[in-house]
């Protein structure tokens, strides 16, 4: 048997229309995922729960009532669409104006602000100008070079394992969890670029670099300066050893042609240098450049040696630097001195001949040959000595503002300290400098002459501007500074031997019963007969005393060569001895003396 199917009634029919016409309609809202819909569903739910039949007519009002709820919520729903774009626009144009007066204020700043090297091993990967999390862009360029130097230095770095992380307000470059850098849009406005697009061009920087620092601190770098490290140490032995040996080989070579290419010198007769001689200097002057030419490989091979390793390449530059730097200073410091040896060249050229020319004149006044009024001869040399000490001084002064360091305060400390030393400490002497200059010209005795310093007779054998020496009869050196020779009664007795004769002279006694006369002429006539003495002007003899039982006779007798004295004196004395003993005149005079008689008891 066939069963119908039952038809459906005409509410049922309806219910299913409005659901169709429901689902029609709101199927762009339910798509968009808006709000407002779920009280449409509402009502529409409890209407088919209540399944109530309804008449045509019911059925058509509800019909209407639920289309102009339909529209209602549709308009709500645009009106609302509407006002979330409306907030959209204007937070995207707040947003351009922030970013349009950014960029604005950053253009108007290009000019003057300078942007932070990020610096990786003396090499520039990029600049930051802008602050970020605290961070000036100072710190956070030193603070990013530091992390990828230590990136690239680690044997297990990769390089391509950087990656860009991309948030709201920044963007991180990161190796693993460690931030590398981060950037922000202020960042991209400064380079004219997005910020992601900035990152991407960073990292691209940054992966370089790093595979860069892996090519010089990997593994295999590190095996290979090793191996460089132990071959040039290596090379540098057998260079020192190479060194040694040339040195030894040249000094057996001079060693056998000494005799042959080597002369003694001499200083008129001395030998000043013998052949053993020459050959010690040689070999100590060799010694003295083997050990600097060992020196200069040393300098050369240790900086290389640090300079294989990147972790003591600083330490190899700073002591390249040590050697360097001076050297550069004292290259450039004698470049810029040159102009000052010109002009110390040119005043000590003038100086010197000056000085040249005034030894020429002292010469010929000393010799004789050119005479000058009121100035003699003896006075030449000293003269020309102080008239050269004076020049020398008052070169110094001239050269002295062209001294290297002149002008600074220690050298000028270090003069002033050496014035006052030589103040204080030489007082003594420079009064008898000043005393040996007023000897000069006073001219109380010259070279040679025999004098007389208050109980010392002896031979001027020098005369210097502090001292005087003098060789006494009994041959000992006796040295007398110029300051006390001034001050004492000075006798000169060469200088009246030269001139009118010296006179000699001393005493003898007579007794009053010898004849005057006779005695007169017995001492003449000694005194002639005695080698030295000079025949005119001619001996005479005084009668100094009267004594109680004898007269007193000085004879005189003049002599032309004082050096002579004591044995002039000493033949004259002889002489007359031989006179009186021929004339049969006794030279001893009677003295009688009264004693009174004493009465014993």
């Amino acid at each position: 048997m066939k069963t119908r199917k039952k038809a459906d009634n005409p509410a049922t029919r309806w219910i299913k229309i409005k659901y169709r016409i429901a689902f029609l309609c709101f199927l762009p809202a339910l798509a968009s995922g808006q709000s407002g819909i779920s009280e449409f569903w509402n009502t529409v739910g409890d209407s088919i729960a209540r399944s109530e039949p309804v008449v045509q007519d019911a059925d058509t009002l509800q019909l209407a009532k639920m289309q102009q709820l339909l529209k209602e919520k549709q308009l709500n729903e645009k009106n609302l669409q509407m006002e979330i774009e409306q907030l959209k626009l204007t937070a995207f144009a707040a947003d351009s104006l922030k970013l349009a007066r950014q960029k604005s204020l950053i253009d108007s700043l290009r000019k003057s602000v300078t942007g932070v090297p990020v610096v990786v091993e003396e090499d520039t990967l990029f600049y930051l100008y802008t602050n970020r999390g605290g961070l000036s862009p100072e710190q956070r360029a030193l603070q990013a070079g530091e992390i990828i130097t230590n990136l690239g230095k680690k044997y297990s770095t990769a390089p391509d394992s950087v990656f860009i992380l991309s948030e709201e307000f920044t963007t991180d470059i990161m190796y693993e969890k460690q931030v590398v850098i981060s950037l922000t849009d202020k960042d991209g406005i400064w380079m004219n670029r997005s910020r992601d697009e900035l990152a991407a061009q960073y990292r691209g920087t940054i992966v370089d670099t790093l595979k860069v620092l892996q090519s010089k601190h990997g593994l295999m770098r590190l095996i290979k300066n090793i191996s460089f490290f132990i071959l040039i140490l290596l090379a540098q032995y057998a260079l020192i050893r190479l060194t040694n040996y040339g040195f030894r080989k040249l000094r057996l070579r001079i060693d056998a042609i000494k005799d042959k290419y080597l002369h003694p010198v001499f200083i008129r007769n001395y030998e000043f240098l013998s052949i053993d001689r020459q050959e010690k200097i040689l070999f100590f002057l060799l010694n003295i450049l083997r050990y600097i030419f060992i020196l200069i490989q040393l300098i050369i091979s240790i900086p290389v040696l640090f300079s294989i390793f990147p972790q003591t390449e600083d330490l190899a530059i700073q002591l390249f630097s040590y050697i360097l730097t001076p050297a550069k200073r004292i290259g450039w410091s004698i470049i810029y001195y040159i102009p000052n040896l010109f002009v110390i060249a040119i005043i000590w050229l003038i100086i010197h001949y000056v000085i040249k020319g005034i030894g020429y004149l002292a010469t010929e006044i000393e010799v004789g040959r050119l005479k000058i009024s009121g100035f003699y001869q003896d006075w030449a040399k000293p003269t020309y000595s102080i008239v050269r000490f004076l020049l020398y001084a008052f070169m110094i002064v001239l050269i002295y503002p062209y001294l290297p360091s002149s002008n600074s305060k220690i050298f000028q400390g270090v003069s002033v300290f050496l014035g006052l030393i030589v103040s204080f400490g030489s007082s003594a002497a420079i009064g008898n400098l000043v005393a040996g200059m007023i000897i000069t010209y006073m001219r109380p005795f010259r070279i040679g002459d025999r004098i007389k310093i208050n109980d010392v007779i002896g031979n001027v054998m020098e005369k210097t501007p502090i001292v005087t020496r003098i060789r006494t009869l009994k041959n000992e050196i006796v040295t007398i500074p110029n300051a006390t020779v001034i001050n004492s009664q000075t006798t000169n007795l060469s200088e009246s031997a030269r001139t009118k004769g010296l006179i000699i002279h001393f005493d003898v006694s007579f007794s009053y019963e010898t004849p005057w006369r006779t005695v007169h002429q017995l001492l003449i006539d000694a005194a002639e007969n005695t080698e030295g003495v000079m025949k005119t002007p001619h001996p005479f003899v005084l009668e100094t005393a009267f004594s109680d039982f004898y007269t007193v006779y000085q004879v005189n007798a003049y002599i032309g060569d004082a050096n002579k004295l004591m044995q002039i004196t000493t033949a004259l004395h002889q002489n007359i001895q031989d006179k009186f003993n021929e004339a049969g005149i006794s030279m001893t005079s009677s003295h009688y003396y009264k004693t009174q008689d004493r009465v014993l008891p």
